[in-house]
């Protein structure tokens, strides 16, 4: 089998983000006819079908979702490759900052693997609340901000990188049952997305509710749910082995959304860092 050349699998991957061979052709600099050529060589390279096309939407198959990780980390190492021999290549300081859980758990593996991508880029990271990280944004502190965010309520200027399907999580004995009334809550205080979809949920379906135990820190509300004191609100992807999703009798939560807010004028270090964060954070099929 022939090697599969890195410009098809940039191809693939834009269409498997766009969901749109017009997008996608006007992001690659080709024609639609050349990205649909494009995506049906890499298809007979692989022997699989990638996308179910129809008149008004192009979605990822099975085999698809399959690729995305792999001609992920092969554009990746590709462009990391170029950079180290590029002249003119990308420097400069990137002040960033994010809510602890995105610190903790999608954040370092992209800090370290764009460090060395771009060693002259200089990065500096600072962890609160989106409430804070909005504000001092806009106090010229950060270049750019993760944030978590209503999703139909998404601040101006901020680009939607994915959805965050959220559950009910606690220990066996809460978790296993409907919930009692009324329920003991461990939350980040006010103003939280996580909190406001876990009041409004509770509201709605009837329930009493009881903020047993606020903390800013989501490793503080673990810590306190293993304790048993109460339910929390995370995203369904990110539950600890050892707690608890709960489903029966617990109202549905609506999902949150990662968001990425970047200065007006950026330097090209924190372009280039914008982009890989969308690159690896971003959702397939969004725009």
């Amino acid at each position: 089998m022939l090697p599969l050349d890195v410009p098809l699998l940039v191809t693939f991957l834009d269409l498997a983000r766009t969901g749109s061979f017009t997008r996608t052709a006007a992001r690659v600099n080709r024609t639609q006819s050349a990205v649909s050529a494009q995506i049906r060589r890499l298809e007979a390279m692989l022997g699989v079908r990638l996308f179910e096309r129809s008149t008004r939407s192009v979605a990822l198959t099975p085999a698809g979702e399959r690729l995305v990780p792999h001609a992920t980390a092969v554009v990746e190492a590709a462009a990391a490759l170029a950079a180290r021999f590029r002249n003119g290549e990308v420097a400069g300081d990137v002040r960033l900052g994010c809510p602890e859980d995105v610190a903790g758990t999608d954040l370092p593996t992209i800090l370290a693997d764009f460090a060395a991508a771009h060693p002259r880029v200089r990065l500096h990271v600072r962890c609160d609340l989106t409430l804070h990280l909005v504000e001092q944004f806009e106090a010229g502190a950060f270049d750019l901000i993760l944030i978590k965010q209503d999703p139909q309520r998404i601040l101006p200027g901020a680009r939607l990188l994915r959805h965050e399907p959220l559950a009910w999580v606690g220990p066996a004995g809460l978790a296993g049952a409907a919930p009692p009334d009324p329920v003991p809550l461990v939350l980040a205080p006010a103003p939280c997305v996580y909190r406001a979809r876990a009041l409004e949920a509770l509201g709605r379906a009837g329930h009493g509710v009881d903020v047993v135990y606020a903390s800013s820190s989501e490793t503080g509300q673990i810590a306190a749910v293993r304790a048993g004191l109460g339910m929390t609100v995370l995203p369904a992807r990110r539950v600890p082995a050892d707690l608890r999703m709960a489903r029966d009798g617990w109202p549905p939560l609506p999902e949150a959304a990662i968001c990425l807010l970047s200065a007006a004028r950026p330097t090209g270090a924190v372009e280039a860092f914008a982009r890989y964060a969308e690159a690896r954070l971003g959702e397939p099929g969004l725009p």
